[in-house]
């Protein structure tokens, strides 16, 4: 619950921004003349959108297990990861196309000062942004809202892009305004392919990563009693962690003190290993050397 405020104070905090800095950019790609500021502005108002999707995203992985979903909902998070991904695609597509249609029309305006100031407030307030909720993401280890952070900072490539054409058509270099948007469109998609694979990842109940998995494996041996493991599995559960272990104890010793081994693996796997959601413990007799 403690994350999932987080992630909704971050992401309110993100929206009043964006709606305030979008407003500030379609105003001065108006005044300004300028098409590339305009279209600027118009990709910034889509980050409220997304930063809805993560909002919904949060509030639905962090609800508690129930009948129909008994392991909890945590994998609903890499499925809202994958649309915001796909909307960050099409974003990047979107920019492409309109950079290259604006290329082979040559109708290339050239924009006022306003304009100019505007790409720089956005790129200073966009980078920061994407700190501010990758953060926030790193922390609650949500994959919805580190696909939206990545939005904020394609959001700040492609006001960098709008100054370089902006300023460059100022100076009577037009042409390098299409130009930048097509090189920061290919940046976006890249980020939203990324993301996509990453958030596939999250639902094919890929393993833990080596570190947590010798982790888990010298935590269990450091329990008196336990001779080996015999099975070892662990499966990633949206930001959560699920282990399956089976270790082998003297075969001479009461059902009572077998089950007290496993609690202890049990225990101190589920204490040591935040990430780790639940820990099941199967005990078999070791054979006799």
């Amino acid at each position: 619950m403690e994350n999932y405020k987080l992630g909704v104070k971050t992401s309110i905090i993100t929206i009043i921004i964006n709606v305030i800095l979008s407003g500030v950019k379609i105003i001065a790609g108006v005044v300004g003349k300028s098409s590339a500021m305009l279209a600027d502005g118009i990709h910034t108002l889509s980050d409220v959108l997304t930063t809805f999707v993560v909002l919904i995203g949060l509030k639905v992985s962090s609800k508690e297990a129930d009948e129909r979903h008994p392991y909890g909902h945590e994998k609903y998070e890499p499925v809202f990861a994958k649309l915001l991904s796909i909307f960050l695609a099409v974003t990047g597509l979107f920019i492409g196309y309109e950079g290259i249609r604006t290329l082979r029309s040559g109708n290339i305006q050239t924009p006022g000062k306003i304009a100019l100031v505007a790409a720089v407030i956005s790129v200073i307030t966009k980078e920061g942004m994407y700190w501010y909720t990758a953060k926030t993401a790193k922390k609650i280890k949500s994959l919805s809202m580190e696909a939206d952070a990545w939005h904020h900072r394609s959001d700040a490539l492609s006001s960098v892009g709008t100054f370089i054409g902006i300023f460059g058509a100022r100076m009577g270099l037009k042409i390098l305004d299409p130009i930048a948007a097509i090189i920061v469109s290919v940046l976006i998609i890249k980020v939203g392919v990324d993301l996509y694979v990453q958030s596939i990842r999250g639902l094919v109940d890929e393993s833990a990563d080596d570190k947590t998995l010798l982790k888990i494996k010298d935590l269990t041996f450091s329990v008196k009693g336990v001779k080996d493991i015999k099975g070892f599995k662990t499966r990633i559960f949206g930001s959560r962690i699920y282990v399956d272990i089976e270790i082998l104890v003297d075969g001479g010793i009461t059902v009572k003190e077998g089950h007290d081994i496993a609690e202890k693996v049990h225990d101190l796997i589920e204490k040591n290993i935040d990430d780790v959601k639940h820990c099941m413990v199967h005990v078999e007799p070791a054979l006799d050397d």
